[in-house]
């Protein structure tokens, strides 16, 4: 196969992350619609926290 005659793929990392925070919005809307506020900042306090060991653990990796 020849490589040189694909061109460079396009670069959707700004419509992942858009899409990501649309899909976050409405998935805390759901849960404090169903279950209230306070289960919607216990759930943003979780997110972060499990975001936190991502990084540690990446950091040590890397």
């Amino acid at each position: 196969m020849r490589d040189r005659d694909r061109a460079a793929a396009p670069d959707y990392t700004n419509a992942a992350l858009v899409m990501g925070l649309v899909n976050l919005l409405w998935s805390f809307m759901l849960i404090w619609a169903s279950l209230g506020l306070p289960a919607v900042v216990v759930t943003a306090v979780f997110l972060n926290y499990l975001i936190t060991r991502l990084e540690h653990r990446r950091a040590r990796e890397g």
